[in-house]
């Protein structure tokens, strides 16, 4: 069975870069797109809707999913989409969309931003729980951002922005490093793979040859954890970084200039509530580019 990309629309610029984004990856992938709209005040099937508090916000909604469908079918004429109305909250409605998703994409705010809905708390709490990888796309994210600047002709693009892989040696990295290398793969891109390392706190300083190994240590077992991936994606370019310190300061930092950062996380498929991970947060807050939350063991 061929799963779809789904995509959150509210409205939103948020939503609608987002659908943008993810009709171009469904046209990578080789898979259909579909559009969601969730709002559980939506009527029962057939039934007729008289009261001016809900035909306004349906008919709102219905234009939402038509003008975002037209506009992808407009940019992108081979890609397959479908829409969907779903009488459920934004929340329960994107994790059941999840469980037979390839990917699910939605809009992205980031700090400080107070419009759209799925740009919020929605993501947030979805970036919790997904079954599958979320990607979270800001509104000016666009195809021509995927791509370094050329020096060439007016409106000419550069080669593709390398994707980036925030790994944690500390945790189950297959699902995650796969999902990294096949997104480089697709994009014709390189592929950076950061990990940061800290000495644990303790009484007294640290010394520099305990420091040093530390460093050996991690870059001898990100070496070791890359070795399987390289091989099986042999055409995808391969940056190692290790930096010290603390992943939730660097990691932001260091997808400057990517067209993709990806992170893991534990999943917490009963957790209430937005408990996404520090690094995680940091991203969805401070990071420019999408940003890939790939659920791991």
């Amino acid at each position: 069975m061929v799963k779809p990309i789904v995509v959150g629309v509210d409205g939103s610029r948020e939503s609608t870069a987002a659908a943008h984004w993810a009709a171009r990856e469904a046209l990578r992938r080789g898979l259909p797109l579909r559009l969601v709209h969730a709002w559980e005040g939506l009527p029962e099937p057939g039934a007729e809707v008289t009261l001016p508090e809900l035909r306004a916000p349906q008919y709102w909604a219905r234009r939402a999913l038509r003008s975002v469908s037209a506009q992808l079918l407009g940019s992108y004429p081979k890609l397959y989409v479908s829409t969907e109305q779903v009488k459920l909250s934004p929340v329960p409605a994107l994790l059941d969309e999840s469980a037979a998703a390839e990917l699910l994409v939605l809009g992205s705010q980031g700090l400080g931003s107070v419009s759209g809905v799925l740009a919020g708390s929605v993501a947030l709490a979805a970036a919790a729980r997904t079954e599958c990888p979320l990607v979270l796309v800001r509104a000016a994210y666009t195809q021509d951002s995927e791509r370094l600047p050329f020096g060439g002709a007016a409106g000419a693009r550069g080669p593709s922005r390398d994707v980036m892989l925030a790994l944690d040696l500390r945790q189950p990295s297959g699902t995650v490093a796969e999902f990294a290398f096949h997104a480089a793969e697709l994009r014709n891109a390189p592929l950076r793979v950061v990990h940061v390392w800290h000495v644990p706190l303790r009484q007294g300083l640290v010394g520099r040859d305990e420091r040093a190994a530390a460093k050996e240590r991690a870059e001898s077992g990100l070496a070791a954890a890359m070795g399987v991936w390289r091989s099986k994606f042999p055409k995808v370019p391969v940056n190692e970084v290790v930096v010290e310190g603390r992943p939730a300061h660097h990691v932001p930092r260091a997808a400057a200039g990517a067209g993709l950062l990806v992170v893991g996380r534990r999943p917490r498929p009963a957790a209430p509530g937005p408990h996404s991970g520090a690094v995680t947060h940091a991203a969805i807050h401070h990071v420019g580019c999408p940003v890939a939350v790939v659920p791991h063991g």
